[in-house]
């Protein structure tokens, strides 16, 4: 259970005052973002670019099993578990409700990598036209990584 949770619950020093990439994820689903622009521009998709799609799946669903095996066995996100005094293991107050949004971000970054792969192959709008929107999904999908780290670590509303 131990090696499950280290996996589930690697984290980045942060590089910057501003932390852009909490979790592995996040900076995975980041480099996604930036990367999109090139295929949204040339409207063509080449092979470096769906291996590191192939590397953003696994990147989410690594986490996304381990969390599931660990949720099963009773555990809940930090910021929903009560350390003593009300306080999560992080000094915020207790927030039980972050284990259900942890959760529902988790779908919405796995929903968005499906749609990205259906705009790629051209089965939900034309493959030139889908292309384009290729950055919107794979910022929304960044904003759900990031999300996935900071629901887990911080209580809701009044942080």
């Amino acid at each position: 259970m131990d090696i499950l949770k280290q996996i589930h619950n690697l984290q980045l020093p942060p590089l910057l005052p501003l932390p852009l990439w909490p979790t592995p994820i996040a900076l995975v689903t980041f480099i996604l973002f930036l990367w999109s622009f090139g295929p949204a521009l040339k409207t063509e998709v080449r092979f470096a670019f769906l291996v590191w799609l192939r590397l953003t799946w696994a990147a989410l669903l690594i986490p996304a099993v381990t969390g599931v095996i660990l949720a099963v066995g009773g555990l809940r996100v930090p910021s929903a578990t009560d350390v003593g005094g009300g306080l999560s293991k992080y000094g915020f107050r207790v927030d039980p409700q972050r284990d259900l949004e942890h959760l529902m971000y988790v779908a919405f970054a796995l929903v968005s990598l499906y749609v990205i792969e259906m705009l790629i192959k051209g089965r939900l709008v034309e493959h030139r036209v889908g292309l384009k929107f290729l950055p919107v999904v794979t910022l929304f999908l960044y904003g759900c990584a990031y999300m996935i780290g900071r629901v887990a670590t911080f209580p809701g509303n009044g942080v």
